[in-house]
């Protein structure tokens, strides 16, 4: 399955089943499922309960596949007799406002499975910070478990919704997780990133100041305080710990959603747990600097591609002779720069006949060529590599 093309979901569905166990569980138990595949904190390291094989799916797809996977629990655990997808889509159109216009251009029309892909693919970024995106290639929304919680809500009123319900959740989440980024005396880069994170995910918000207590009169079903609390520990976070005056008030606001002290400290040491373990492979927290972050998600993004064409780029390298040979030299010696350019437009009109591969066709496209070359020799005989090794 490949959640970056055409036709995801229909795969998605068949390959979960209508009477998959996962679907069937407990709400605190799908919830946490979510949380340890990491959707509820933003951060999409793997599937919900590998509900399916991960393989080489990007954050960004992972973060596809976990939201469609909570919308399709809510709606199996539902009384609706419409069709999952319309359902969603009818959902989407019942919240569309001014501040999400940006779907304007995907709700016409008859509904689909490739219509909710467009909705999922435009619901999951965030578009204010271009010069981010780019280098990071995608900054997950942070708070696309609202948009959950509003779909369980919109199920149980019977296909209805008011969008205040919305403004209100996403009110208590500023009031409450941004009030503690804002409040440290000393915020470091970590801090810092959360909060243009948080601020860039607030879509239906008006930005009405609402005070503790009437966010916390807000706040009603059993997820919604759990999640809550979860990003509550989120913004507490920093250095692998949280400190005695945070834990003070994860604890007070444990107690005032009326959550038992097992809850409350499980999402303490869950969130700790959580960023301690997955240090270095959250694009939020990393240290590295732009031009390393940068090379890091380009061999991402060419690993993935060259292995998802591999058998196509395979037969054109095989029908290539004198790229053949000179990408075999390239292994035990440095090209000339006039191999280099035969090397490079050889490999861009290969491109040309693989659609996927269009982007390195692009303007700045031929930056990436030499990824390209360090990641073919996975693709040929053992006898094209002699100093491969075998994982």
């Amino acid at each position: 399955m490949n959640p970056s093309a055409s036709g995801w979901i229909k795969k998605l569905l068949k390959e979960v089943g209508e009477n998959n166990p996962l679907l069937k569980v407990e709400d605190d138990v799908f919830y946490d499922a979510q949380r340890h595949s990491g959707f509820i904190y933003g951060s999409n390291l793997q599937v919900v309960a590998a509900i399916i094989e991960k393989k080489d799916l990007t954050e960004e797809e992972l973060c596809k596949v976990n939201l469609c996977l909570a919308f399709l629990y809510t709606y199996t655990n539902s009384n609706t007799e419409i069709a999952f997808v319309d359902s969603v889509i009818n959902f989407y159109k019942s919240i569309n406002e001014t501040k999400t216009s940006f779907f304007n251009e995907l709700l016409g029309g008859k509904k689909s499975n490739e219509q909710l892909e467009k909705i999922f693919h435009k619901r999951i970024q965030i578009d204010d910070n271009i010069i981010t995106k780019n280098f990071n290639y995608f900054i997950i929304n942070a708070l696309l478990f609202v948009d959950v919680l509003a779909y369980k809500k919109y199920l149980e009123n019977q296909n209805t919704i008011s969008i205040d319900y919305l403004k209100a959740m996403e009110g208590s989440i500023a009031s409450i997780s941004l009030d503690v980024l804002n409040s440290k005396a000393t915020k470091n880069q970590y801090d810092e990133s959360l909060i243009k994170l948080f601020e860039s995910s607030l879509r239906y918000y008006d930005d009405t100041d609402l005070d503790y207590k009437t966010s916390i009169n807000h706040i009603e079903t059993e997820q919604e305080k759990y999640y809550i609390l979860d990003l509550a520990c989120m913004a507490t976070w920093t250095d692998e710990k949280i400190d005695s005056e945070e834990q003070k008030f994860l604890k007070k606001l444990g107690k005032d959603l009326k959550l038992n002290a097992s809850r409350i400290n499980q999402s303490i040491q869950t969130v700790n747990q959580f960023y301690t373990t997955n240090k270095d492979n959250i694009a939020l927290l990393s240290s590295k600097n732009i031009v390393q972050s940068f090379y890091n998600n380009s061999s991402k993004m060419v690993n993935k591609l060259i292995s998802r064409n591999s058998k196509r780029l395979y037969q054109e390298l095989m029908d290539s002779k004198e790229l053949m040979v000179l990408l075999t030299q390239s292994t035990i010696r440095d090209l000339s720069k006039e191999e280099q350019k035969k090397v490079q437009e050889q490999l861009l009109d290969i491109f040309k006949s693989i659609p996927s591969l269009a982007i390195f066709m692009l303007p700045g496209g031929a930056l990436l060529l030499p990824l390209v070359v360090k990641f073919i020799p996975k693709l040929l005989p053992s006898a094209f590599d002699e100093n491969r090794i075998e994982d």
